[in-house]
């Protein structure tokens, strides 16, 4: 057996909530700098750059845009947003996969056979429910990693809270919530292809091998539900980047953007940043939900350990 075992008791809401978002800060610890190169290749080829250096500065592949990165703007421009990342988790992470066994057992009033509709319906719910919660994190975390240093040193945001502040001050509230609609889209695709495939492989696992409820299961399943969901979202994904870090009036609308982005640059800009994205989401969904599964067990058993008397 490796790790820890599948609890007696099943792990209540409260413990899928907590552990779903502190397994998510700890995948993206792990992998923010892929997600980071990722941004730089998605808005890469836009018509209008925010500055001559941006503009100047070309990306060729993931591990050629981390290098290139590292050589122009130093280490720590990898992780730019990183706090705003970790808020987003904390608040995304803990609604769309915390909340997803509570919201399929109420599709499905507690049956035990949970059908494919059952899933994605439960999958595009709490979804939709985390872009609610979570939009303005994602908005500055997408604003940062886009920004490369200038050659004078001037940055856009200089901070977190300077950034909510700034994007508020000079593009209205409306501003943090800016590609509600992409993102709500792309994580309820993202959200039903992440859960439902890890779900169905990991049932189809324990069901047809000799695979039991541990570690090499729960690696297998987070592989594959990483890369069918980075195949299925990835153009959702690019638009909603491009359209989240746009100037203000730049695009009318998400759909705006994407047009532009299928004229002027081809369809095979909607899969720009597909290396990485593909890299950061397969070894972003190992981390997470083989945490994710370790810390329910953990956190079941150390509350059976406070709850027994000695």
């Amino acid at each position: 057996m490796v790790g820890f075992g599948p609890a007696d008791v099943p792990p209540t809401a409260t413990v899928k909530f907590v552990g779903a978002g502190t397994a998510a800060c700890i995948a993206d610890l792990f992998t923010f700098p892929l997600d980071t190169a990722k941004v730089r290749l998605q808005i890469q080829g836009e018509a209008k750059a925010a500055t001559a250096d941006v503009q100047m500065t070309r990306y060729r592949g993931v591990f050629g845009t981390i290098t290139t990165m590292v050589r122009t703007e130093g280490p720590r421009s990898l992780y730019n947003g990183l706090v705003a990342g970790l808020q987003r988790q904390m608040s995304f992470a803990s609604v769309r996969i915390g909340l997803y066994d509570s919201v399929k057992q109420l599709y499905t009033k507690g049956s035990e056979h949970v059908g494919v509709g059952s899933r994605l319906l439960a999958g595009c719910t709490t979804g939709a429910m985390a872009v609610a919660v979570a939009q303005p994190t994602d908005v500055v975390k997408v604003r940062f990693q886009a920004q490369a240093s200038s050659a004078d040193g001037n940055k856009r945001y200089h901070g977190t809270m300077h950034a909510y502040k700034t994007i508020a001050r000079e593009e209205g509230i409306r501003g943090l919530w800016k590609g509600t609609s992409p993102n709500i889209a792309r994580n309820a695709i993202v959200n039903c292809t992440e859960l439902v495939t890890y779900d169905l492989i990991k049932d189809a696992l324990l069901r047809t091998t000799p695979m039991t409820d541990n570690l090499p299961c729960h690696f297998t399943s987070a592989f594959g539900a990483g890369f069918c969901t980075t195949i299925i979202a990835s153009p959702v994904d690019v638009v909603k980047t491009r359209y989240m870090n746009s100037a203000n009036g730049q695009y009318r609308s998400a759909l705006n953007c994407a047009l532009i982005m299928l004229t002027k640059e081809g369809p095979t800009a909607f899969y720009k940043g597909f290396m990485p994205s593909f890299l950061r989401l397969g070894s972003w969904n190992v981390v997470m939900f083989v945490t994710y599964e370790q810390l329910k067990r953990a956190m079941m058993a150390a509350r059976h350990s406070w709850a027994t008397p000695l």
